[in-house]
């Protein structure tokens, strides 16, 4: 079974349901075992803090993902054994602010560009990277 984490600042309405639906669903033939994935929604100030202590980059981004493991150390798909035999992918962190201006500039749905950034971030702790 997998379960996404969810925590949001009170202030940004999301459907946590679709998220978290769509995460459920992308991961529902890549794991086997009962897995965990945190999604946070945050503004751009926080994004800011992140991206700076983490990235060296002082500015917002639009989503941020802090795997558990570096799969740059070890093979594909190799994680540590957790004692309860959960596996734990990481952390997702979206800023709302950036998903709104995102969806304006994209005529899209806000939430459904969040769910976009979410899979984005998903398959970075999936060990997808970009160039």
């Amino acid at each position: 079974m997998v379960h996404v984490l969810f925590q949001t600042e009170s202030h940004y309405p999301v459907s946590r349901k679709k998220i978290k639906e769509a995460i459920i669903h992308a991961l529902e033939n890549k794991v086997f075992r009962d897995t965990e994935v945190s999604v946070s929604i945050v503004g751009d100030r926080r994004m800011r803090t992140l991206n700076k202590k983490y990235r060296h980059v002082d500015k917002t981004t639009d989503v941020l993902s802090f795997a558990l493991n570096d799969s740059a150390q070890f093979s594909k798909a190799q994680f540590i054994e957790s004692p309860d035999d959960v596996l734990r992918l990481g952390d997702i962190v979206i800023s709302f602010p950036q998903a709104r201006l995102m969806a304006i500039s994209e005529n899209k749905l806000i939430d459904d560009v969040i769910v976009f950034l979410a899979l984005h971030g998903l398959d970075h702790l999936m060990g997808k990277h970009h160039e």
